[in-house]
């Protein structure tokens, strides 16, 4: 039963491609369904996020084409057009690639610790679908654990680097002083409300929170001391707004190119920093050839990012130990797991058959056939039937000169009680 893992994400794809392959959180219950009725996949786990759209499966055989034209089908998409994007992992890999994701090792800034509880939320997701059985649901168990203990045991947290962080770093770059100046932060989630937690600390004049959930937007609001407003109202706050910082889950754009030249003609043409950290992506692209509008997206941020890593590099090393410890840890498990399932096999198999015989036995003797030859009959049954397929294997094993086999063979013949 392999563990198969594919995906896309920042490094194997630009954002115009990842965002027509992010799941909504409405569709993500109907396609975990779909992903679990494909032929072979036995459990899955759906992770979308703004840098990442991954799927992982326990499947009874190693076929990654199946799951892919799912993924292509599911978005509308030509397969051949975003195969060469996908990245794919099996068994020892796939563990290994889920303890990188947790632990903040594959991520767009290293050692970020926002992907673990979005790991969570697809894990949760899947578990109350009830597409998670005993395979997943100890990989992703395992991998929390994992994370916990490189967050732990090395300094892969340190020094703050985020994408929100990454953005607020900018500002301060292009601006200087934040005080004097008002942001709009069009969204309320997490990648919001660190953003806007950022902003506090260097002590930006005013902040408004935009969300198409007002309650939302007045909850964050009071923890960050700041303004909600209702998306709609967007376009009249454009125009007091020096920092733009959205981040939503909306699969169309929040914000055109109209509104903005709107906002610029009343600002007489006083700049605007924006930053896109959605995807798909809150502002039309468009808006970028405006003059006075400076627009980054969470691709330009990463030159941003990089410069923040280095403190962080040799933890990484020290936490790819950690998970190389892990995954064979992980991998005992699995492979006492599947031979305890086979176990399990052979003893249903070995029960069918004396049922079987034992039912034809006591018809026998309700027929009355003598008791001594039923009795025989009953043991040569059971000897021929429980002993016929090993025989097959033993002679091909023979023929074949499968030592590994007929050393098992003989060591099992070896374990049998006279």
């Amino acid at each position: 039963m392999p563990i198969l893992s594919l995906g896309i994400n920042h490094q194997t794809a630009p954002v115009d491609i990842r965002e027509k392959v992010t799941f909504a959180p409405e569709q993500l219950p109907v396609a975990l369904q779909q992903l679990f009725r494909l032929p072979d996949v036995k459990e899955g786990v759906i992770l979308s996020t703004c840098n990442r759209t991954e799927i992982y499966c326990d499947i009874a055989k190693n076929d990654l084409v199946t799951v892919q034209q799912w993924f292509s089908s599911f978005h509308g998409l030509n397969h051949q057009d975003i195969s060469p994007y996908f990245y794919q992992h099996t068994d020892q890999q796939a563990s290994n690639h889920l303890f990188r994701v947790a632990s903040g090792l594959d991520s767009m800034v290293l050692g970020e610790s926002q992907i673990l509880g979005q790991l969570k939320d697809a894990f949760e997701l899947a578990r109350s679908n009830k597409t998670v059985k005993s395979v997943l649901g100890r990989l992703f168990q395992h991998s929390f654990s994992v994370a916990k203990k490189v967050r732990t045991d090395t300094q892969i947290g340190a020094n703050p680097v985020s994408v929100a962080f990454a953005a607020v770093s900018l500002s301060k770059q292009i601006f200087g002083d934040l005080q004097p100046l008002q942001a709009l932060m069009i969204g309320a989630g997490e990648t919001i409300e660190l953003a806007a937690r950022h902003l506090r600390s260097q002590n930006i004049g005013k902040i408004v929170i935009a969300n198409r959930t007002i309650e939302r937007a007045e909850q964050l609001a009071k923890e960050v001391s700041a303004t909600a407003v209702k998306i709609s109202d967007i376009p009249q706050q454009l125009i007091k707004a020096d920092i733009v910082i959205s981040s939503t889950a909306s699969q169309l754009p929040i914000l055109g190119k109209g509104a903005t030249e709107t906002a610029l003609k009343h600002r007489k043409h006083r700049p605007i920093f924006m930053v896109d950290l959605a995807v798909p992506r809150d502002i039309e692209p468009q808006v970028g050839e405006l003059d006075d509008i400076y627009l980054y997206t969470v691709d330009d941020l990463k030159e941003v990012i990089d410069e923040n890593l280095r403190s962080r590099e040799l933890a990484a090393e020290q936490a790819q130990e950690i998970i190389e410890v892990e995954v064979r840890t992980f991998e005992h498990w699995l492979s006492t797991h599947s031979s305890a399932d086979e176990i399990r096999n052979m003893r249903n198999k070995a029960e069918a058959i004396k049922t079987f015989c034992l039912e034809k036995a006591q018809s026998e003797l309700l027929k009355g056939e003598d008791a001594e030859k039923v009795l025989q009959t009953l043991a040569n049954n059971l000897t021929n039937k429980l002993l016929h397929g090993p025989t097959i294997e033993m002679r091909k094993a023979l023929k074949e000169n499968k030592t590994d086999n007929i050393a098992l063979i003989q060591s099992l013949i070896q374990s049998i009680d006279s």
